[in-house]
């Protein structure tokens, strides 16, 4: 890029990715709402780029009532049926289902356990980022055992398209771990961000 900031080698240049990258991925996401959709949008992305699901995330956002688990657990067939012929999306019935399903699951969560959805995917990092100082792309794994643990915890709950690669670009994304490489702009910035406290249950 031009302005010569020196960034993760998987942004490119194409300015959306840029975009994404300088204001998204990374920063600490502890919105309930936020992180289910993130999780269903990751999950549509299996066996894709992301590039392809960023450039129609919006179209996703609109399809899905802006990712409102409330409206998407009450998705029926006709809905169901809407979703498939939307060009504009991922037209899969399997990764539909699980989003539809996901929801559901978000919803008994949000109801019944203390800090809601939020605390059942941070608590597997201990409520706060994880920091790592890789100094090249290439030294950045695509799974780790933290992420494996995720993965099975929501599989036993009921997620689909939750393996542990897939858990992994979750959590780098929503800033559970930092994995921006040291050399980046974003790298202190993001981790400056995960100076708190760590969250527990009781947490506001």
């Amino acid at each position: 890029m031009s302005d010569g900031l020196v960034r993760c080698a998987w942004a490119g240049a194409d300015p959306l990715y840029v975009a994404y990258h300088d204001t998204e991925w990374g920063v600490p996401e502890f919105d309930s709402r936020a992180l289910y959709e993130k999780l269903v949008l990751d999950g549509f992305q299996a066996g894709l780029s992301w590039i392809t699901i960023l450039r129609k995330r919006e179209n996703f956002r609109k399809a899905f009532h802006n990712f409102d688990p409330e409206k998407i657990a009450r998705y029926g067939k006709r809905d169901f049926e809407r979703l498939m012929q939307n060009e504009g999306i991922i037209r899969s019935n399997a990764k539909i289902k699980a989003a539809i399903t996901g929801a559901q699951l978000w919803l008994d969560i949000e109801e019944k356990e203390p800090g809601g959805f939020t605390e059942a995917i941070w608590k597997h990092v201990g409520g706060k980022p994880l920091v790592n100082r890789f100094k090249s792309t290439q030294q950045v794994p695509a799974k780790t055992a933290m992420s494996e643990g995720l993965a099975k915890d929501l599989k036993q709950r009921g997620f689909n398209f939750c393996g542990p690669v897939i858990v992994y670009a979750f959590a780098q994304a929503v800033g559970m771990v930092n994995d921006h490489v040291v050399p980046c702009h974003r790298h202190a910035a993001c981790a400056k961000l995960g100076l708190r406290p760590a969250r527990t249950a009781a947490s506001p």
